[in-house]
């Protein structure tokens, strides 16, 4: 089975959304079937190369498959869609269409199972309400009934200000929990570069 692929400068995290503004032929040919056959395509992250014109030459080996959840033909009249993460996976193999649109073959990551929110995570969670607030994060409309330990983490590594490569860690990060320690880690040395 291979999965289309959408190399972009952001990496994308289960049960999170994303915005994206579709223009170049091989992605809307790629939307298209997309919609037509109800399936999702791959987001990975670009470590070398550009969004647009050439399939890029380095991309990374862990991505995450987005669902077109809307859609809307934009004032510019550029194609709009607003995508949903789903399930992780590990890119296995890739081939560049004469389209220029990038193929992979996937491993779909298994996710742990989810546990309910803990004591130790209400500073967490009163910092993901707090980012909620932001007009960005708003306009995202994304849930912010957060239940459980995996949506806690997924959305932070989504929306905290962390490298790429520091995304693609915790997304790397099978347990919930482990996730939700490595983002602590990674807002301490934020903020102790902000206190430099």
């Amino acid at each position: 089975m291979t999965l289309p692929l959408f190399p972009l400068n952001t990496v994308l995290f289960p049960g999170c959304l994303l915005d994206l503004q579709i223009f170049e032929a091989r992605y809307l040919d790629m939307i298209g079937r997309c919609m037509k056959q109800g399936e999702g395509f791959g987001v990975v992250c670009i470590h070398e190369g550009e969004q647009v014109g050439q399939a890029p030459t380095g991309i990374a080996s862990l991505g995450c498959e987005a669902l077109i959840r809307d859609f809307v033909q934009q004032d510019n009249g550029l194609l709009g869609i607003r995508v949903e993460g789903a399930r992780r996976f590990k890119v296995r193999h890739t081939e560049v269409q004469k389209d220029q649109l990038l193929l992979g073959e996937p491993t779909w990551l298994s996710e742990h199972a989810d546990s309910a929110l803990a004591e130790e995570d209400d500073d967490l969670l009163a910092l993901l309400l707090a980012l909620g607030e932001h007009p960005m994060v708003k306009a995202l409309d994304m849930p912010l009934a957060i239940t459980g330990r995996q949506a806690l983490a997924n959305q932070l590594g989504y929306l905290l200000p962390f490298t790429e490569q520091d995304k693609l860690d915790l997304l790397a990060i099978d347990s919930p929990g482990q996730r939700l320690d490595a983002i602590q880690v990674l807002l301490e040395r934020l903020q102790g570069e902000l206190f430099d």
